[in-house]
């Protein structure tokens, strides 16, 4: 299906209906706690149990032992999870494994590893979306990052039912402009760099769209900030793991060190302040590291 302005967000209901009426859509069921930590109040959701996800992980990681090539979920995509085509480049696909309603996904057309550089056609692919459908938007630049699936791919979670904001918000709100003109978070304890996005005066909610090459230059921008280095005209593949958020009101990126602590995975979503932890074992551990020195662990120094 072409894109249609003003459509997506019917084309993420009516898919979504389908998709959990056949199976396949399959969500992931979790209890909801929060933890405060670091001037922060942390959502975390704990597996009811093992999830279908987890499960094609570890068979994707047995083939891999085993010599065999991982299968490639978007390529060919499932039909049934398939929303609508955003670009010529890029298509929109539901999230298959979804902890939050009408999760979905960026996805390239053509293969593409998920630690190339965003480009100018990524973020015109995400303004298109973002307007139409408002929420928190990431990518997870790698492996080591929380990437689980190496074909490239953006991710939005939209805000419904009472979410208008990520717990991260409120800190960025606070947070002052430094010498180089990016916002960092002095409750922050690890490399980080944030930046608004500027509007048109007249612009509105119906009609959000600023410039992709403007939110391109941001980006690249932050990269700097957050001390990753660029390949020559932005070409190839990234110097270094990170995660990019980004929303209506603002983008971040944030680098990455490791991929666990404590044999808990973070991705782009820890950084907004939403984790994620296998079982109640995994809540207590947890709660005894702290989420906000979990984010320490797995980012970078500030210094």
């Amino acid at each position: 299906m072409q894109w249609q302005s003003g459509s997506l967000w019917s084309r993420l209901k009516t898919q979504s209906a389908h998709g959990l009426r056949i199976g396949a859509l399959q969500p992931i069921e979790t209890a909801l706690e929060q933890i405060d930590s670091g001037g922060m109040r942390f959502i975390v959701r704990v597996l009811a149990h093992l999830s279908q996800k987890e499960k094609a992980r570890r068979q994707q990681a047995r083939a891999q032992q085993v010599g065999m090539n991982p299968t490639n979920p978007f390529l060919p995509y499932e039909n049934d999870l398939y929303v609508c085509d955003i670009s010529p480049t890029h298509l929109c696909l539901l999230n298959k494994f979804n902890v939050v309603d009408h999760h979905f996904l960026i996805v390239t057309r053509q293969f593409e590893p998920q630690e190339n550089w965003l480009t100018l056609a990524d973020f015109e692919a995400l303004t298109k979306c973002l307007a139409e459908t408002d929420g928190l938007a990431f990518f997870n630049g790698g492996k080591v990052a929380g990437a689980s699936q190496p074909h490239k791919h953006l991710q939005v979670i939209p805000y419904l039912d009472g979410l208008t904001a990520f717990p991260i918000d409120q800190l960025i709100m606070l947070a002052p402009a430094q010498a180089d003109g990016v916002m960092r978070s002095p409750l922050l304890a690890f490399r980080h760099a944030m930046l608004p996005i500027e509007m048109d005066a007249k612009a509105t909610t119906l009609t959000w769209q600023p410039s992709a090459q403007q939110l391109l230059i941001s980006y690249r921008r932050l990269l700097r900030a957050v001390k990753i280095s660029e390949t020559p005209d932005w070409k190839g593949i990234q110097t270094m793991a990170y995660n990019f958020l980004c929303t209506r009101q603002w983008m971040m990126v944030v680098p990455r060190s490791q991929e666990k602590y404590a044999g808990i995975s973070v991705n782009a979503l820890g950084f907004a302040g939403s984790l994620l932890v296998k079982n109640q074992a995994g809540l207590k551990q947890l709660q005894a590291i702290g989420p906000m020195n979990l984010l320490q662990q797995v980012g970078c120094s500030a210094q």
